[in-house]
């Protein structure tokens, strides 16, 4: 990325600095440089082997302020489960149809939820939705007799972080037309939900790096202080 308006936003920008979070927010607030409004983004870099089992860092916050984006919602259940998904606000719900359809690779959805007696039939979907990072797990909070619930939930904000194969956490913070104090607020809790989901066999500096950036902008470096 070496546009001139790039080039301009960097220089606000002091490389070797790691700023408090309301700095870093008001910063962030000058930084976009696209005419829509830009994504917030969050890398997280942690002090973990993602290759043991026992170092997986994953969990879901709801944020706040929420999210910025409407995502499409899909819900595998049956019966009283599904009315509710529907009346909750679900875009899609379906059962043996619906599954056999995202077998076909028929994927129109940001989110898939399931009840757990559906998670057997669920389970052959691992080969097309794992490599999507679509497949429902309690762990996500995608598994859930409360469907209705997790629906309102993942429409109005929740989010869900895992760390990848390298140890690092990316999301979603919110949109650059939100306020510093409201995206500070969404990374506090952020922040808080990736603190407590720290393994215990994880050893030494745990949080290693933190930055923001917007949508084909510059990053900023937080103080990491934990």
């Amino acid at each position: 990325m070496t546009g001139k308006k790039y080039r301009e936003k960097s220089a606000l920008v002091q490389v070797d600095k790691r700023y408090d979070a309301p700095e870093a927010f008001n910063l962030l607030k000058q930084l976009s440089t696209t005419k829509f409004d830009s994504t917030v983004d969050c890398a997280i870099r942690l002090g973990i082997d993602p290759r043991k089992t026992d170092q997986i860092v994953r969990g879901t916050v709801s944020l706040p302020n929420g999210t910025g984006q409407s995502i499409r919602v899909a819900v595998i259940a049956v019966a009283e489960n599904a009315r509710q998904a529907k009346e909750a606000g679900a875009d899609i719900v379906g059962d043996d149809e619906f599954i056999a359809s995202i077998q076909k690779g028929e994927i129109n959805f940001d989110l898939l939820i399931s009840t757990p007696d559906m998670m057997a039939k669920v389970g052959r979907l691992g080969k097309v939705l794992g490599p999507r990072g679509l497949m429902p797990t309690p762990k996500a909070g995608t598994v859930t007799p409360d469907v209705a619930r997790a629906v309102r939930e993942f429409k109005a904000g929740k989010i869900e972080f895992k760390a990848d194969k390298q140890g690092n956490v990316h999301t979603i913070l919110g949109k650059i037309s939100f306020s510093a104090e409201q995206l500070q607020q969404n990374f506090q809790v952020l922040f808080d939900a990736v603190k407590k989901a720290k393994p215990s066999s994880a050893k030494g500096i745990y949080i290693r790096s933190i930055s923001v950036s917007p949508t084909m902008g510059p990053s900023v470096a937080l103080a990491t202080a934990e």
